[in-house]
């Protein structure tokens, strides 16, 4: 598995909250994201979307789990009321590419975490996102960003 460390910007993002059980109602969302930025000319091959989810569902019940759908967007872009925006902290992530499959998340998960203890890295308290630039989500792909600082 291809796993690097890379330094994340500070991110300001529009999104689209679904709170419930984590599963096909995030598709539901991203694609609500993206019918947004398709009529705000947003969906360029350069363009940055992330999937946050917001609690860990071991400790949070299903039906509160929450997970933005979110897409980059510049400084410059004006505020608009039709969607909700906010900001993603920057810092140091584990990216790790995948074909987006059950299987294949599975498999990134379980291989992951001793990546990092070996590497010298814990998990940092931020959330993990799911990052997918230009065509990767058309292509059943994307990146695993999994935060993390020094042992």
């Amino acid at each position: 598995m291809d796993i690097k460390i890379e330094t994340l910007p500070k991110y300001r993002i529009a999104y689209v909250r679904q709170v419930g059980p984590y599963g096909p109602a995030n598709s539901q969302a991203m694609e609500k994201l993206k019918n947004w930025a398709k009529g705000e000319h947003l969906l360029t091959e350069s363009t940055i979307l992330l999937g946050v989810p917001q609690d860990n569902p071991e400790t949070t019940l299903p039906e509160n789990c929450r997970y933005d759908a979110c897409i980059v967007i510049s400084r410059e872009y004006p505020d608009d009321d039709s969607i909700c925006e906010g900001q993603l902290d920057g810092g140091t992530y584990a990216i790790c590419t995948i074909k987006h499959t059950a299987e294949a998340i599975q498999r990134a998960w379980n291989e992951i975490f001793p990546y990092l203890q070996n590497g010298g890295y814990q998990m940092d308290n931020k959330p993990i996102l799911e990052r997918y630039i230009g065509d990767m989500l058309e292509n059943d792909f994307c990146e695993i960003c999994v935060p993390v600082k020094p042992l």
